[in-house]
């Protein structure tokens, strides 16, 4: 898997990074996601975030995460299938700021914090979303579940 990182506030760690890229490979074998798939994660500020959020999800508030799928398709566009086209699962913004303020509110590591919500934007992109309760069990004990396999506890 293709793995783009761009961090906005030269913060993140090298080995932070390095993580977080073992990391979601892990989570897109696990998923079975195609080797040939790519995504963008993106660090941000908490002023940043909530420009984002404010444009695209018209809410004006800061956020920890947000996922930006390419692959999801509305009612009139058409699908377009080629064997020779990366699959381009999208993007995934983590306010670096909001997720010091969480690593230190839920007493654990920045690392966790940060495993955390790579995780939860991917799976995002996969399609998991946790409007709904039963589709928020599901997703947050399958983050879980993949953040215990890899070693990144509470």
């Amino acid at each position: 898997m293709h793995i783009d990182f761009h961090d906005e506030t030269k913060s993140v760690p090298h080995d932070y990074v390095d993580l977080l890229q073992r990391l979601l490979i892990f989570t897109a074998e696990k998923e079975a996601v195609s080797r040939e798939a790519e995504v963008s994660v993106n660090f941000v500020s908490n002023k940043e975030i909530q420009e984002i959020n404010r444009n695209y999800r018209q809410q004006n508030k800061v956020t920890d995460v947000i996922s930006f799928a390419m692959q999801e398709k509305a009612d009139d566009e058409l699908d377009i299938v080629g064997e020779d086209l990366p699959l381009v699962l999208g993007d995934i913004v983590i306010s670096v700021d909001k997720a010091k303020e969480q690593a230190e509110e839920y007493n654990h590591s920045l690392e966790r914090e940060l495993g955390f919500l790579t995780v939860h934007g991917f799976l995002h992109l996969l399609g998991y979303d946790h409007m709904k309760k039963e589709d928020e069990v599901e997703m947050f004990q399958r983050q879980e579940e993949i953040l215990g396999e890899f070693g990144i506890e509470r």
